[in-house]
């Protein structure tokens, strides 16, 4: 399987390195590997996770943030990587928004 990381999915990574990085030094690095380490992990099993939206949902095993993502082909798209302790009503808003939309 093939990924591709949204640019959607690519600014979540930022806000969540820049927010874990204010928690603690080096928190940030961690987040982001552990992050990428369960992306990687759709080369394996991508597609096995209950459908959110339209989309398939994996949560991070480390930290409470949800990744969704298509399979389309041989290619995975990760869409939106979400901290799953905001409001439900801006999750679903943030994952339904259409490409090149930013709130």
């Amino acid at each position: 399987m093939n990924l591709h990381v949204h640019e959607q999915a690519a600014a979540d990574l930022i806000d969540g390195v820049m927010f874990y990085e204010r928690q603690g030094s080096g928190l940030g690095d961690y987040f982001l590997d552990s992050i990428y380490s369960d992306i990687e992990s759709l080369r394996l099993f991508a597609g096995i996770h209950r459908k959110v939206f339209g989309y398939h949902l994996m949560l991070s095993k480390v930290f409470p943030f949800s990744i969704y993502y298509k399979v389309t082909g041989d290619i995975v798209r990760v869409w939106r990587v979400l901290d799953c302790r905001r409001d439900p009503r801006w999750i679903e808003r943030q994952v339904r928004m259409r490409a090149g939309e930013r709130e």
